[in-house]
């Protein structure tokens, strides 16, 4: 995913703009240096991926491949960690301030990369409580967390084959690259927003399944119930806070619209 847009003024490697400093004084107040935000993102996405594995494994059982209830727990482990943690990573790669400089290619091919590494966690993910679901009798695609969730894997998938075609194959002219970036900035957030939207209400649902007829009702608020929900605002938490840096003008790589990025990359110098 790239910029949304370029704000205007000239800026540096640190990602500050000497207009916004000029006449902006309340914007510079709160222009953090954007390294140890993402410092402190990567922090929180990896809580995030231990409170999901920690739930799954001290309270529904651990992970196993036999398609019983722990091949289940798979799905939102592998769902947290590529379609939120790894793709607010892949989002952000043109923020970092290295990007702002020399050939693009090399954050081209690490964006690529980080959205296939996504695309292949996702996949497993789905294939892992299809399987739990198949083994048990239990119908597919009957809530709206499935729905929800499956729609997003499909809008990704879309989303990296055009990208793709566009950006990476060298068939595709300058002007219908430059068309096609806003459609993809825009999905980029959009997928973001759905794959919360999916994550949240999946640790919901699977709360309510579990926590009756047996063992302490979700409406008492077990230590599961709180342990899940405190996932649950982490990961929102994080999606915020990659939304916003994705927002953020001073921090958004300034030639945006260089030869360098209309440029295939499979016809880039290398």
């Amino acid at each position: 995913m790239e910029a949304l847009g370029e704000a205007e003024g000239a800026a540096g490697p640190g990602g500050r703009r000497a207009g916004l400093r000029r006449h902006h004084p309340a914007t510079v107040m709160w222009d953090l240096p954007f390294l140890p935000f993402c410092a402190l993102l990567g922090v929180l996405g990896f809580v995030c991926v231990a409170f999901v594995s920690a739930w799954c494994q001290y309270w529904r059982g651990g992970f196993a491949l036999d398609g019983s209830t722990r091949t289940f727990n798979w799905h939102p482990v592998l769902m947290v960690t590529g379609m939120v943690v790894l793709y607010g990573a892949a989002a952000l790669v043109y923020r970092l301030p290295p990007a702002w400089t020399g050939p693009k290619l090399p954050w081209k091919l690490l964006h690529g990369a980080l959205a296939l590494t996504v695309f292949i966690l996702a996949v497993l993910g789905l294939a892992a409580v299809f399987r739990f679901h198949n083994e048990h009798g239990t119908p597919n695609m009957y809530s709206l967390h499935s729905w929800l969730g499956l729609a997003t894997v499909l809008l990704f998938s879309c989303q990296w084959l055009a990208g793709f075609s566009a950006f990476l194959l060298p068939w595709a002219p300058a002007w219908l690259r430059a068309l096609y970036k806003p459609l993809h900035v825009f999905f980029g957030f959009t997928i973001l927003m759905l794959s919360l939207a999916s994550c949240l209400s999946g640790i919901n649902e699977k709360l309510f399944f579990s926590l009756k007829n047996g063992t302490t009702e979700y409406k008492l608020l077990p230590p599961e119930a709180v342990f899940a929900n405190t996932l649950g605002l982490l990961i929102l938490l994080f999606g915020v806070l990659v939304l916003g840096a994705l927002a953020r003008p001073s921090w958004k790589r300034p030639d945006a619209d260089s030869p360098d990025t209309r440029q295939p990359l499979l016809a880039a110098e290398r």
